[in-house]
């Protein structure tokens, strides 16, 4: 892939093709949405982390390719559409802009983008003690709390779930979450900076405390690790 190319955003027969190939391998991997929220956390996160080890999250541990060709191709599919995101996210440092996630509509026109927000928090999870600073940080946590209620909304335990969202108030939940990416991408633009700063010289080691299943979960429920995110998504911590 040239640089001309992975430029690119994807069009809508990309999209088709990117979302046609994770539907064919079923529940383990994600869906377009669920990945455009996942590919956004990781770009607002103030830590790295690399290919190597966020791609497998988005198919699943147990899956094969067919054919080096077909990597090739989903792996183009996946750069271009990072790096749609990534360049219209580091334009809201200088204008007034916003990055406008992929949302799948249900049959009566309604986005609920529930899996936009699990994808989201997936995100969150590769680096969740990093994440912990905004999500405690009382003046700047509040674009996190939307994504959160999103992510919740059909929690199993009801002590989790938030109040239930009317139809007439999910799109005004829906303008403020997108309003609120700006500002945490913003939050941790000078974590980023600072990164971007050390020399390639010298390793970079990013190690994160694991967390106990009876220690608080670190996306600031209050709840216990075993009871929150654990409980969906154990192999993300």
């Amino acid at each position: 892939m040239n640089n001309l190319t992975s430029q690119q955003p994807l069009a809508d027969d990309d999209f088709a093709r990117l979302a046609g190939f994770l539907d064919s391998i079923g529940d383990a991997a994600m869906n377009i949405e669920t990945l455009d929220g996942y590919f956004v956390a990781l770009i607002c996160g103030p830590d790295i982390v690399l290919p190597s080890e966020y791609l497998p999250q988005i198919w699943g541990e147990d899956f094969s390719f067919e054919s080096d060709g077909q990597v090739t191709e989903i792996i183009e599919l996946l750069m271009r559409h990072w790096n749609t995101i990534s360049v219209e996210l580091r334009q809201t440092l200088h204008e007034p802009n916003v990055y406008l996630p992929v949302l799948l509509e249900r049959d009566d026109g309604v986005a609920p983008a529930n899996d936009w927000a699990h994808g989201f928090m997936r995100g969150v999870q590769m680096r969740p003690a990093s994440w912990g600073e905004l999500i405690h940080d009382e003046d700047h946590g509040g674009p996190m709390i939307p994504i959160m209620m999103l992510h919740h909304e059909h929690n199993p335990d009801p002590q989790m779930r938030p109040p239930q969202i009317p139809a007439e108030k999910r799109e005004e939940l829906l303008k403020t979450m997108i309003a609120g990416l700006t500002h945490i991408y913003r939050y941790f633009e000078p974590h980023r900076r600072a990164l971007a700063q050390i020399p390639a010289r010298l390793p970079m080691r990013r190690e994160e405390p694991k967390v106990g299943r009876n220690e608080p979960c670190p996306c600031g429920s209050g709840r216990k690790h075993k009871h929150c995110c654990m409980a969906s998504s154990p192999t993300f911590h």
